[in-house]
């Protein structure tokens, strides 16, 4: 693993990709997309995002309790994962 993940979005789905895993959780269905993360600690993001209607904003997302939800160990699932980039490929 690089230590890098990727975060995207795909209509009212946001996905969380590492590790040979995609990790999906619903959104707002205004959500456009993601522009960029503005900071990574240890499954805490501050990102920036684009939703319909409005201009760019600051959202949070907190991955351990989604990651708690999915019987997956937030600390053994993030421990390797050093940066998160926007991909819409």
């Amino acid at each position: 693993m690089t230590g890098e993940a990727i975060l995207t979005s795909d209509n009212r789905y946001t996905s969380f990709i590492y590790g040979g895993r995609n990790i999906r959780f619903m959104t707002s269905p205004r959500l456009e997309h993601y522009v960029s993360v503005k900071r990574w600690d240890n499954g805490y993001m501050v990102v920036v995002a684009k939703y319909e209607g409005s201009d760019e904003e600051e959202e949070y997302i907190d991955l351990v309790p989604i990651l708690k939800n999915l019987y997956i160990d937030p600390d053994e699932f993030l421990k390797s994962v050093k940066k998160v980039r926007i991909s819409y490929e």
